[in-house]
């Protein structure tokens, strides 16, 4: 039983209380409001197909979006509260041709940062607002929503390349990724991994290697020009988490004092750079005075530093991966000149000695993966010997340097974030420069 207050119709506690007859229409009066229904999930659709954002969708509504002539946004409403609902369907079957972009309108949909996108024929989603952490979410849907999600990610210097984003790390960092993206926009990133490279040796000294050097294809961003050592690789599948990006510095040069019986100084490795699966080795150290190639560190390495004249040679794409992360370092030549070899590169074995030269550092290879063309990771030039007489080598193309051939002469470092390897030094005294720093490249589209 009920029972009609000023205002006011209550019922008992416990009872039902039916308003009106079987049939009825129950109407409120102009200007009259509601409040304590709530919506069911229903809302009230406007038959008028839209081409347009109708100046921000209203709670309550379903729109039939047109998009025969172009693609167009349906801006969600302002400040929404917990409940508020909004329906959108396809009215002309050409969200494939023509998407349909829903504007979040500063909240999450579905828990991400992100437009909704719909770009299947007949795609039809009721949107509800639950609240500032998840936002809006996907309701009484005919299908699972093809969203266009793009990776968002940050970490490193970030530079743009029309729709492509590129990360690009000079030393250690973070690559912190918000947004895995989705199959119709992107989850995959391509990579560039170059390590440090090697440093040459003294006293006869071989060239230092070049630093592995690993790289993806180039399909999955933008299609720009790869390194021949990215044909068919794979781009890389990325989860929203972060990625420690390591950088391998080069390796640090040598020195021989004045004295013709002290020992030679063979070059030391440079250091691995490594992002998510991939690990690029550090170049191998160049082999100095009557020492062979040893096969632990230094000389092996992503490429492998150059002989001496013993002859011998570090040994390149170690440990082995496919394609191959570099070459091996060129021979030396023994007696009566005594040349030596250049480290190698990620484009070729470094050189070998001649009777009237050192061996050259193998050349780098290049890539457009920042939007120019880069070469990277070059060998270093063999020492020469003015006793014999044996000119020093140039270094490889990409930032590997020449040996040198003066007592008391100081190879140059290898170029930084290049991964190239600096030249050998002749003899006593003499001293070598550092293998040049790595790099590790990311490149993703982002919109």
């Amino acid at each position: 039983m009920s029972k009609i207050e000023v205002n006011q119709i209550s019922s008992q506690c416990g009872s039902t209380l039916t308003i009106g007859q079987s049939g009825d229409s129950i109407q409120l009066a102009c200007g009259a409001t509601q409040s304590g229904f709530g919506r069911t999930g229903t809302v009230d659709w406007n038959t008028t197909a839209i081409t347009a954002d109708p100046a921000n969708a209203v709670s309550g509504t379903g729109y039939f979006a047109n998009t025969t002539s172009a693609a167009f946004t349906i801006t969600l409403p302002t400040s929404p509260s917990a409940g508020d609902i909004v329906s959108v369907r396809d009215y002309a079957q050409t969200f494939a041709t023509n998407n349909l972009t829903i504007g979040r309108n500063g909240q999450p949909i579905d828990g991400l940062t992100l437009d909704l996108t719909l770009n299947t024929n007949g795609a039809a989603v009721t949107l509800v607002y639950v609240d500032g952490t998840q936002g809006w979410k996907s309701v009484n849907s005919n299908e699972t929503i093809n969203a266009i999600r793009y990776v968002a990610a940050t970490g490193g210097t970030v530079t743009c390349c029309g729709d492509y984003k590129i990360h690009t790390f000079t030393g250690p960092g973070t690559f912190c990724v918000s947004c895995a993206g989705s199959a119709g926009g992107s989850n995959t990133v391509d990579y560039l991994v170059v390590a440090g490279g090697g440093s040459g040796a003294t006293r006869y000294g071989g060239g230092g290697g070049a630093g592995g050097y690993r790289e993806s294809s180039g399909a999955a961003s933008g299609c720009y020009t790869a390194s021949p050592l990215g044909v068919c690789v794979s781009a890389l599948p990325v989860s929203a988490t972060f990625y420690p990006i390591t950088v391998g510095g080069g390796g640090s040069g040598v020195t021989c004092d004045n004295s013709p019986t002290s020992a030679t100084s063979p070059g030391n490795r440079g250091s691995n750079s490594i992002f998510s699966t991939i690990t690029s080795t550090g170049g191998g150290g160049g082999i100095g005075q009557d020492k062979t190639a040893p096969t632990s560190p230094p000389s092996p390495g992503g490429s492998g530093g150059g002989g001496s004249y013993n002859p011998s040679f570090g040994a390149g794409n170690t440990p082995p991966v496919s394609p191959p992360q570099g070459n091996n370092g060129g021979n030396g030549l023994g007696n009566p000149n005594y040349s030596v070899g250049g480290g190698g590169g990620a484009g070729a074995a470094g050189g070998n000695g001649s009777p009237t030269t050192g061996g050259a550092g193998g050349n780098g290879v290049s890539s457009s993966i920042t939007g120019s063309s880069v070469t990277r990771a070059g060998g270093g030039g063999g020492g020469g010997s003015l006793n014999h007489p044996v000119s020093a080598a140039p270094g490889g193309t990409g930032g590997g340097t020449a040996g040198g051939s003066s007592p008391g002469s100081t190879t140059t470092a290898g170029t930084a974030n290049t991964g190239g390897g600096s030249g050998g030094a002749y003899g006593y005294p003499g001293n070598s420069g550092n293998g040049g720093s790595g790099i590790v490249i990311i490149r993703y589209k982002y919109q």
